[in-house]
């Protein structure tokens, strides 16, 4: 067995049984909830939080089950919005299309967890959840959190494998079809992952799953002088703003397909061209693109000219019902919410699908602890950690002009490493943190030859958290499914 964080710290792991219902259809499962230490030239320096379900063997002679190790992103994310939110065999309720349920939060059994066809791991990273760093008994005095070491890009990918690699040596599962799954900054770590797992630890995988991935920094980091940040995140804002009746240049259409298809074909089309050209288009065709972009968006045409088309999602979505007082939100446009603060140039309120979702996930992950699991423990269960995600570090050693930070290569290396190797990536439609496009658009740069046979993108009604709308979640799994089946032959 590895050694838990008992050794060193206060904490106790827990152990409880379980059985998952789908249809009729009833699986025993174990949950393991323990800490594993992670040791640097044999001391320990970070204990590791996750929860497992493990499935008793239905049938003898069947093979081992695929195990998926799964993790959240942030930087600073427990893995608490994967685990209660879609896959584990719990979750919070919301209501049919991810509405915010009154307090107090409630939990119900999952129909739709993965458990049914997967074993599950769940991998809260330091300084998230319960995991923290362990301080050097031999220091003196310590300026900063233990953890913070773990705080930096190619650090948490190492603790990361070296979590995994100990995993499966203690519960002897090196020989089952292993997957990994990540959401948001954990499909930046999954991408990266399944390079590193195969490269440098020697555990073979069988499938990715990357679920509203933040797969280049560069496309999320967008500046005056760029112009595809502002292209990716423009079919969801058309979308969002269809959803909401104020795209008057879509009005009659209703197939949320077509609105996609027109939303896409204008982004890489006339706004590409406005947003390339600049003021060198000239003012009769830069007038006619501003309104034809002011009747996709339903920002009004003047605010368009003066930002030059770099419509920012924040800007969208403070101005797209500002005449109603609601605001949008950045993680789910589809969300509103009442602006506290009408009348302040810059929007101060609270975005109303991250923030206001968080009570959900906070009072259901510690009520599954807790008092489902048992776990005995003093320590703050950290949902999302501010203090990690500001300190986060870029641990390589980089040229002052390399800024190019992303996963999309480990990802293609990975593929070719790996022949048998599948992928799947999914969004949320009506997402502005990480859209959809973007996604799509790097997909079909990858050009591997069998990139269609292998790589998979299918996205979904909602939002960030698309699996919070009861028919995406439904049909998310089915897909999910049936990747498992192809992924493991």
């Amino acid at each position: 067995m590895s050694e838990t964080a008992s050794e060193y710290a206060k904490p106790e792991g827990a152990k409880a049984a379980g059985a998952l219902r789908v249809g009729e259809r009833e699986i025993p499962y174990a949950t393991i909830a323990d800490w594993t230490v992670l040791k640097d030239r044999d001391k320990p320096k970070g204990e590791v939080f996750h929860v497992a379900y493990l499935a008793e063997t239905a049938r003898p002679g069947e093979g081992d089950r695929p195990i998926t190790f799964v993790f959240n992103g942030g930087p600073g994310a427990a893995s608490a919005y994967l685990h209660v939110g879609a896959v584990g065999p719990r979750r919070v309720v919301f209501g049919p299309r991810g509405e915010i349920t009154a307090p107090p939060a409630t939990l119900t059994d999952n129909s739709e967890s993965w458990l049914a066809w997967t074993d599950l791991v769940f991998i809260d990273p330091i300084g998230t959840g319960f995991s923290r760093g362990v301080k050097d008994p031999d220091a003196k005095e310590e300026a900063d959190e233990p953890g913070k070491a773990y705080w930096k890009l190619e650090k948490d990918l190492e603790s990361l494998g070296d979590f995994i690699t100990q995993f499966l040596s203690t519960y002897e599962r090196w020989d089952s079809p292993i997957f990994v799954a990540g959401e948001s900054y954990g499909g930046f770590r999954a991408a990266r992952l399944s390079r590193l797992l195969q490269e440098r630890y020697g555990v073979g995988l069988n499938g990715v799953l990357l679920i509203s991935p933040a797969l280049e920094f560069a496309l999320l980091d967008a500046s005056d002088y760029d112009v595809l940040p502002w292209i990716h995140a423009l079919p969801s804002m058309i979308a969002a703003s269809a959803h909401h009746g104020k795209a008057s240049a879509l009005k009659g259409v209703s197939e949320l397909t077509e609105i996609l298809h027109r939303g896409e074909s204008f982004a890489t089309g006339d706004a590409a061209r406005l947003l390339i050209a600049g003021n060198r288009l000239g003012d009769e065709p830069e007038r006619q693109i501003l309104e034809a972009y002011a009747g996709v968006t339903g920002i009004e045409q003047s605010t368009l000219a003066r930002i030059g088309g770099r419509l920012s999602p924040r800007l969208f979505v403070r101005e797209l019902l500002r005449e109603k007082g609601l605001v949008c939100g950045l993680y789910d446009a589809t969300v509103t919410t009442t602006d506290p603060f009408p009348g302040s140039d810059s929007f101060e309120g609270p975005d109303p699908t991250l923030r206001s979702i968080e009570r959900l996930f906070a009072a259901g992950i510690n009520t599954h602890l807790r008092r489902t699991l048992g776990i005995k423990t003093d320590r703050e269960y950290r949902l999302l950690s501010m203090d990690v995600n500001e300190s986060w570090e870029i641990d390589t050693k980089r040229h002052a002009m390399e800024s190019q930070i992303g996963a999309t290569d480990d990802l293609r290396y990975a593929m070719s490493l790996n022949p048998n190797l599948r992928v799947r990536i999914s969004h949320g439609i009506y997402d502005l943190i990480t859209p959809y496009f973007a996604s799509d658009r790097i997909a079909a740069h990858m050009r591997l030859p069998d990139t269609s046979t292998r790589l998979s993108l299918k996205h979904y009604l909602g939002g960030h958290m698309f699996y919070s709308w009861d028919e995406s979640r439904i049909a998310f799994a089915e897909d999910v499914r049936a990747f498992y089946a192809e992924a493991t032959g």
